[in-house]
């Protein structure tokens, strides 16, 4: 005998709520924990609150990306905070997954791991949970990268100034470890700015990618060269002023002009406006697609 049903309610609706109930009974048995599908490699800390991620993920092959893209990390929301971070004035739901999106820092041409270059935000949601892991625990890796940050509208035949502060250095270094050609006639220079010279992530790195390949150029910039416990030798100011100097003429031989050179911005939204308006000046313009141009932006604060 069929169950009489209540005023309103059809067959139909029964066989739905039916379904959402034997939904409800298979994932009872499941942790939200299940959800992670990747592996901390190995975590490189650069100074205090500011570090280098290196995430496989768990047999599975995450999509070709391109040099500059950005991915998707995540953890459960009773994943423990860091000690140094500041307490939470709303603990966050233990089952669902925080995500946030960062630049990639890796090679898009080896796939061994990706690396993420994250500086740890006290009071914020994912990054004190992502600075209390250790080398071998598991975190959710999102199986799609994208963005459109990349080389892929800039001519070969360019030269390619890569401008940024803080960990806005990430996509840049993707880029370069995809795309730099030693020796080739394509100049390519970074310019990076930080507080403190111990903020300048992969200044080994650059420093010594700069003394093999001579159509690259690095120069860092720090903000407060007084707190420097042994005299600064490198520039010093904000990168905007570092840029009106004309930093590159020395290097390059020439100054960076919009026939000649592309601009690509991360970091400080600050210092990305100014650089836009400073760039005006001078008569570079900023890419769109249906109006190209030669500055490149991510916005991603």
């Amino acid at each position: 005998m069929m169950p009489l049903l209540e005023p309103g309610t059809t067959r139909f609706a029964l066989a739905d709520r039916s379904r959402t109930a034997t939904r409800r009974n298979e994932n009872r048995g499941k942790h939200v924990s299940d959800a992670l599908n990747a592996t901390v490699m190995q975590i490189v800390e650069v100074s205090p609150g500011l570090a280098i991620f290196r995430v496989v993920p768990d047999e599975w092959t995450f999509d070709d990306f391109q040099a500059g893209q950005f991915g998707v990390l995540g953890l459960p929301g009773n994943a423990d905070r860091c000690a140094v971070c500041d307490s939470e004035d709303e603990p966050a739901d233990p089952e669902k997954i925080i995500k946030r999106a960062y630049s990639i820092a890796s090679s898009s041409v080896t796939r061994e791991f990706i690396e993420f270059y994250i500086v740890l935000v006290p009071s914020g949601r994912l990054t004190p949970r992502l600075f209390a892991l250790k080398p071998g625990e598991r975190v959710w890796l999102g199986p799609k990268i994208r963005g459109m940050f990349t080389l892929e509208d800039t001519p070969e035949d360019r030269h390619v100034v890569l401008v940024s502060t803080g960990t806005g250095l990430a996509p840049y270094m993707s880029m370069l470890r995809s795309q730099l050609t030693c020796g080739s006639r394509r100049r390519f220079a970074v310019l990076h700015g930080a507080r403190h010279s111990w903020d300048l992530g992969y200044r080994s790195e650059l420093m010594t990618l700069a003394r093999m390949c001579p159509n690259f150029t690095y120069i860092p910039t720090i903000s407060r060269p007084d707190e420097e416990p042994v005299p600064w030798a490198g520039e010093s100011g904000y990168i905007q002023d570092l840029w009106q100097r004309d930093p590159l003429k020395e290097g390059w031989g020439f100054s960076p002009t919009p026939e000649g050179t592309h601009v690509f911005l991360c970091g400080n939204p600050s210092m990305v406006e100014t650089m836009v308006e400073v760039l005006g000046e001078s008569g570079f313009r900023e890419h769109k697609r249906r109006e190209p141009g030669q500055i490149h932006v991510e916005r991603y604060w």
